[in-house]
């Protein structure tokens, strides 16, 4: 059995300069706005109304096509 020789180099200063990539980026952040969470929400909402349509095709095509063709 081969051993792997990988070993993650995990250092203070590493981790120091990821949690200072974290802050610098949520400084940036703001609230967002009504208008903006409205929209975001809507866009959200039809997105997964879009996904469990096509879910919902998909499953009923494989639950009746296999009755159909067997006809």
């Amino acid at each position: 059995m081969v051993e792997s020789t990988f070993e993650p180099k995990i250092t203070a200063q590493s981790v120091g300069q990821v949690i200072r990539a974290y802050l610098r980026v949520l400084k940036l952040t703001r609230k967002p706005s009504r208008e903006e969470f409205l929209t975001i929400a809507k866009v959200a909402g039809v997105g997964i109304l879009a996904v469990g349509a096509i879910g919902f095709i998909i499953y009923v095509l494989l639950t009746m096509l296999p009755q159909w063709v067997a006809k």
